[in-house]
């Protein structure tokens, strides 16, 4: 069984998670993370390095951005990576990360912002969190309570909700 005390690197890239309302604007615009607040706020006392990479909703994410993420990844000293992610395109971001080895890799992010009082983004970080630490090497999404492999996850636009893809 893998260490659970082992240090984590959890790499932000910005997305719904993040998003914050500005009132005078009427719009929402990517933060700072959220996830530094909704981990202190759980009492989670895990040993995990903050790395802000992006701050982009994932409509926004370019291939390069990936091969950014990808690159982050592969330097990081630390085997669990738990990424955040903005949902529309967190399935192109988790398959460019697929060649990667040796390493456990989770992404996460939620349908509606942290800050919301009603948000899947606590139990979402807290389920991945669970993840990369039990899971074995490979990449994963933790979303909606379940564990997807990316090559055959998508996002229901409609039913908002990630599932395997029917082809």
């Amino acid at each position: 069984m893998r260490s659970i005390n082992a240090r984590l690197r959890i790499i932000t890239t910005g997305g719904t998670i993040d998003k914050i309302y500005f009132d005078a604007k009427s719009e929402f615009q990517v933060g700072d993370p959220q996830i530094v607040t909704l981990l202190a706020e759980a009492n989670v006392s895990l040993n995990y390095t903050l790395e802000p990479l992006l701050r982009k909703d994932s409509l926004e994410l370019t291939d390069e951005d990936r091969q950014q993420v990808a690159e982050r990844v592969s330097a990081s000293p630390e085997d669990r990576i738990l990424i955040t992610h903005g949902t529309d395109t967190m399935v192109d971001t988790a398959r460019a990360l697929l060649p990667l080895t040796g390493k456990t890799i989770v992404l996460t992010g939620s349908m509606q912002p942290a800050r919301l009082r009603v948000s899947d983004a606590v139990f979402n970080i807290g389920y991945a969190i669970a993840a990369v630490q039990l899971l074995p090497p490979g990449t994963y999404i933790a979303i909606n309570g379940q564990l997807f492999d990316p090559r055959i996850a998508r996002k229901n636009i409609d039913r908002n909700r990630f599932e395997i893809n029917q082809y």
